[in-house]
């Protein structure tokens, strides 16, 4: 018989400055840690996807990000902490609006954000990297 999946609760305690799209606190309960490396906007063949587009690029690294959570037996659903990595931090709502469409956002997995001058090749607008849950 299969192990059920890992329990996920999601945190912002009121002892905290009020959270504006995440949560402060992320807690597993059973199942596996997965760590997924920061993703970017390349399609499967390694192809750029969206080149100057910030939505764009943010649209293939949640499906990148969604591909490799597959491959670990998990989903957004059990995403515990999401990192991004943003040449415009200005854009934030822009990332944050493709983000919705893959978490739930009224339990957003806790986050960070940091706006950097480039990522490893200049075309890239974002790369972000998470850890989920998975069972056991």
């Amino acid at each position: 018989m299969p192990n059920p999946p890992p329990t996920v609760r999601y945190l912002s305690p009121p002892t905290l400055a009020p959270a504006a799209g995440y949560s402060h606190v992320a807690e597993a309960q059973g199942g596996r840690t997965v760590f997924v490396s920061g993703q970017v906007a390349l399609d499967p063949s390694g192809t750029l996807v969206g080149p100057g587009d910030l939505a764009a690029q943010t649209r293939q690294v949640f499906a990148n990000l969604k591909a490799a959570l597959d491959a670990a037996g998990t989903d957004f659903a059990h995403v515990l902490k999401l990192t991004f990595y943003l040449v415009d931090i200005s854009q934030i709502a822009t990332v944050r609006a493709v983000r919705d469409s893959f978490v739930d956002p009224r339990h957003p997995p806790a986050s960070t954000a940091v706006g950097i001058r480039r990522l490893v090749r200049e075309e890239f607008l974002i790369e972000v990297d998470a850890v989920a849950a998975a069972p056991s």
